[in-house]
Formats: C-alpha cells, sequence, structure tokens
C-alpha cells in the first residue's frame, strides 16, 4: 500500500502536544510533508523556539507512523516555531509588535533579579525568538553593563532604535544619566519615562519582552501594569524567609492589578564547592519551591550561588554566552524553556476561552 500525505496526516493526528493536550494536526501544527517512496519528512510548527518538549514529540511521531505506516522507512521530523500572543487586554498598546510582555521582579532588592532577567532573556535569544530587555529599575539601571553596551540607542526620527547586545534588544536610563548621578525622582516621573521606553523605541517585532523592574511594589509595578497587556510575572527570590516574605507581597501586588503570575525562580539557592561539589545552603535551600506551591503558582527552577555567574554580570558576558554548556548555564536554559512552554500554554488557553465566548 503506497504511502500518501493523507496516510502520514491520519497517523500523526494519533501525537497529543504534550502541553496542549490536542493533537498536532488538529493543532495545526503539521507542515510540508514529503513522501519520496518509503521515506517520509515533514515540518512542526511550535508555539515557541523554547519547547523544551521536541524530543518527546518527535518521539511519539515516529512511533505513531511506524504504528499506522508500518512499511514507513526514514523518517525526517523538522521544526520551526510561531510564537503565540495571548488575548490582548483593553487598553492602548504601545508595543503593538510585540507578542508577549513578561514582568521580572522581586519583593526586595540584592536577590538578583537582572542576573536573572538578563539571563533568561539571552537564552530565549539563543533558542531563536526575538527577544528584547526594558530596564526599568529607573534609580537602579545596570542591566547595560551586565550585557555589555556601552553605546546608547541611536536616533531614528523622532524615536530611538534600542541598543542591541548578545541578540537581544534592550533600553535603559543609564543610557541617559551618567552613571555617578542619583535619579531623584517622584512617582509621575518614573511613569513618564517608561512610557517613552514603550512608546518612543522601536522595538519591531518581538517574541518576548521582559521588563527588568526594580524592586517592591512601587511606581513602576503600577505603571507597567497600566501601560501595557502584561503576559505575565516572574517572581525571583532567594530561599530565606525575609525575601520570602516580601516576594509574597509582590506576587499579592500581581494579583491585585490582574497580572498573572507565570512562576517564581528561587536564586542563589546553594554553593557548590568546585573542588569537592559538595553543596552548601547558605541562605537555606527551597524556600522559594515551598512558597510557590503554597501559593499555587508554578516553580520554574533553582539557581546556585557562583563566581561565574557573578564575573559574567560585571564584565558584560552572562553566563548563557560565556560558558553556555556549564551547569549554571544550563540552569538559565531550562528555566527559560519551562517560562517559555508556560506562556504558550496559557495563550493557547486564552484564545480557546476567546472563542467559545
Amino acid at each position: 500500500m503506497a504511502i500518501t500525505e493523507e496516510r502520514v496526516m491520519k497517523a500523526l493526528s494519533h501525537v497529543i502536544e504534550p502541553e496542549l493536550f490536542k493533537d498536532i494536526v488538529t493543532l495545526n501544527m503539521v507542515k510540508e510533508v514529503q513522501v519520496n517512496g518509503n521515506n517520509v519528512s515533514f515540518t512542526v510548527v511550535l508555539t515557541t523556539p523554547a519547547c523544551p518538549l521536541k524530543d518527546e514529540i518527535t518521539h511519539r511521531a515516529e512511533k505513531a507512523l511506524r504504528q499506522h505506516v508500518p512499511e514507513v522507512g526514514k523518517i525526517d521530523v523538522n521544526y520551526t516555531a510561531n510564537v503565540t500572543a495571548g488575548k490582548s487586554q483593553v487598553k492602548e498598546n504601545f508595543i503593538p509588535g510585540v507578542k508577549n510582555t513578561i514582568a521580572v521582579s522581586s519583593g526586595k532588592g540584592g536577590v538578583g533579579k537582572s542576573t536573572v532577567s538578563v539571563n533568561l532573556a539571552v537564552a530565549l535569544a539563543q533558542t531563536g525568538a526575538r527577544v528584547g530587555l526594558m530596564d526599568a529599575d529607573i534609580y537602579g539601571p545596570n542591566v547595560p553593563l551586565m550585557m555589555g553596551i556601552k553605546s546608547p540607542p541611536k536616533p531614528e526620527g523622532e524615536k530611538l532604535l534600542p541598543a542591541e547586545s548578545h541578540g537581544v534588544k534592550l533600553i535603559s536610563m543609564a543610557f541617559f544619566v551618567p552613571e555617578d548621578t542619583p535619579m531623584i525622582w517622584r512617582g509621575p516621573m518614573v511613569h513618564g519615562a517608561i512610557m517613552q521606553f514603550l512608546r518612543d523605541v522601536i522595538w519591531g517585532d518581538l517574541d518576548y519582552l521582559l521588563v527588568d523592574l526594580p524592586p517592591g511594589t512601587g511606581d513602576a509595578q503600577l505603571s507597567i501594569a497600566q501601560l501595557v497587556p502584561l503576559t505575565g510575572a516572574v517572581i525571583v527570590t532567594t530561599p530565606q524567609e525575609v525575601a520570602l516574605l516580601d516576594s509574597k507581597k509582590g506576587l499579592a501586588m500581581f494579583q491585585k492589578v490582574h497580572v498573572p503570575v507565570l512562576g517564581i525562580v528561587e536564586n542563589m539557592s546553594f554553593f557548590e564547592c568546585p573542588h569537592c561539589h559538595e553543596k552548601t545552603e547558605i541562605f537555606s535551600r527551597g524556600g522559594g519551591k515551598a512558597a510557590a506551591e503554597k501559593l499555587g503558582v508554578s516553580f520554574l527552577g533553582e539557581v546556585p550561588i557562583d563566581p561565574a555567574i557573578r564575573e559574567g554580570g560585571d564584565t558584560g558576558m552572562p553566563i548563557v554566552v560565556a560558558d553556555p554548556k556549564s551547569p549554571q548555564a544550563q540552569t538559565f536554559m531550562n528555566i527559560a524553556k519551562t517560562l517559555a512552554g508556560l506562556i504558550s500554554v496559557r495563550n493557547s488557553n486564552e484564545i480557546k476561552l476567546t472563542i467559545i465566548q
């Protein structure tokens, strides 16, 4: 019996997408089916290039084809991606080309929020996604240093082209104020600066825009929640109780302004001795995971204390760039993939709800 495209598609209709729980044919994920004798190739269109389940989808597709088309020979599964966007909210959107906007926040300072923001942004870009990073910490902007950028954004008419480094577009107040000049601004000025970062920067088409917020629950958080349709927020904390308490307040703040919390990242979870590999839990460990379970949000992962991560921030070479195969870099990559997967699922559910309504 000849192998046809119809038989291939029928077989692939038995392949369930692991996160969306529907078959990949119904989800319109299968494209470019080609049959050459007994050999078959096709392309699967993922909802994010950072999908952590490619191997599982490949395994399921090969199993379904060999079960329902037993004479099949070589199977080639190719991948591309089209990042999904959630339903638009009823508010003016200054960045219509941005599919997903993710706020990265912390209840208190010193927990490594900017380190997480920078490494997640670069990790997403390394998967092939189009990524931007907005440094919304007006009072203490340090993302350009951590990204190794010294040249300011270039003007384009009445707007600005964002700076770019490691495949990520970037804007920050650090480009416009001398590093030894304090920002003594009241709330309305902070709001105005964030509005300009959104409205007057040519972000273009982005799959993800990460917003590195200042610590706490103040003006910048409220401004972002009011100005753009946030996909969700990521809370960064350290394991000790005082940090977790502030993180819970930050989570409650996002819930009050109707911004979903995508998950919690526990930073500085432990220190692993480079010689004996013994792990020391300097600030305790597991508090972030316990808090996520108690609050009913996803735990995205834990990041160790490591001199290489600190050095990457100081030199403008994030660990995911400086040593991409290291366990520390892989930790950030896994968190980025988990986050992208959660966003895809949330967007898919929102789209389904919109259709039903």
